[in-house]
């Protein structure tokens, strides 16, 4: 299993509000930081993950790894696999169902002002482990529209919301997920090459938004947005057919989605800053 490079463990571990081999300050509860810092560790290893990997990853000891993760087994939140290396347990199910739920009732009047204005479908989307699921949609008004089921998981290589996500990863791991995934062609547009697929992402790094040519699905276009700075990979999105989703009606779409990401955004942390 690929993991970032022991070279990113600072900032990777800082970015999570945990420094190497530093206990937290404040009124934070050490061990109670520390499990959760394992557990998205877990999620951006693609869900399995060694603990001697964990233990470089976050510049901690085997051991203080290793007692924490027993806890989290023995909670149901992490199992132990056969070649004992560990993955996300079961009981995690039902607190990502309540949040994902909690996170569209956010992200509703957004998609709503979305649909309002552009009349096509909106969604909002996570990177969850290796895959994109979506976590809320308003429908478009027009009688033929796009629908996504909520729930449903795709591969991130061929729509705009995870190919806007994964514009925002380092190159490396961007590459260790399309190997685990095989960038299963999908239709005769998805980009199924290493080398051309990075070359997308830095045009989206370049424009700030990204397209689903009918990569997912012939005769559908898409344009998405990365929610900047959010608690999680979250993405919003509008879609609808092909010749209605013109070139101006995508020019008209970024500025809004724009806006919209921010203002969720914005929500987000708000939430987050009152119970801190």
């Amino acid at each position: 299993m690929t993991v970032p490079s022991s070279s990113s463990r600072q900032s990777v571990t800082a970015a999570r509000g945990l420094k190497p081999s530093e206990a937290p300050g404040g009124g934070r509860v050490q061990s109670l930081e520390r499990a959760f810092v394992i557990l998205e560790t877990m999620v951006d290893a693609g869900g399995t993950i060694g603990l001697s990997n964990v233990a470089r990853e976050l510049g901690l000891p085997v051991a203080t790894i290793h007692r924490i993760v027993r806890t989290l087994v023995d909670l149901g939140y992490v199992r132990q696999e056969l070649s004992r290396q560990y993955t996300l347990g079961p009981r995690l199910i039902r607190l990502g169902a309540a949040a994902s739920a909690q996170l569209g009732n956010w992200a509703a009047p957004y998609l709503s002002e979305l649909v309002e204005e552009l009349g096509e479908t909106a969604n909002l989307a996570m990177l969850d482990g290796d895959q994109i699921v979506y976590i809320a949609q308003e429908p478009g008004r027009h009688s033929l529209r796009m629908f996504t089921e909520v729930g449903r998981r795709v591969d991130a290589h061929c729509t705009a919301v995870g190919k806007s996500l994964l514009a925002l990863r380092p190159a490396v791991e961007v590459l260790a997920l399309l190997r685990r995934t095989g960038m299963e062609a999908h239709t005769v547009n998805t980009i199924t090459a290493p080398a051309e697929f990075a070359k997308a992402m830095t045009a989206i790094r370049e424009v700030g938004y990204a397209m689903d040519e009918g990569e997912q699905e012939i005769g559908v276009r898409c344009v998405a947005v990365a929610v900047p700075g959010a608690p999680a990979p979250l993405a919003i999105s509008v879609s609808g057919p092909a010749p209605r989703m013109t070139d101006s009606l995508v020019k008209r779409t970024v500025p809004l989605l724009q806006n919209a990401v921010q203002r969720l955004a914005d929500d987000l942390n708000t939430s987050a800053s009152q119970v801190s």
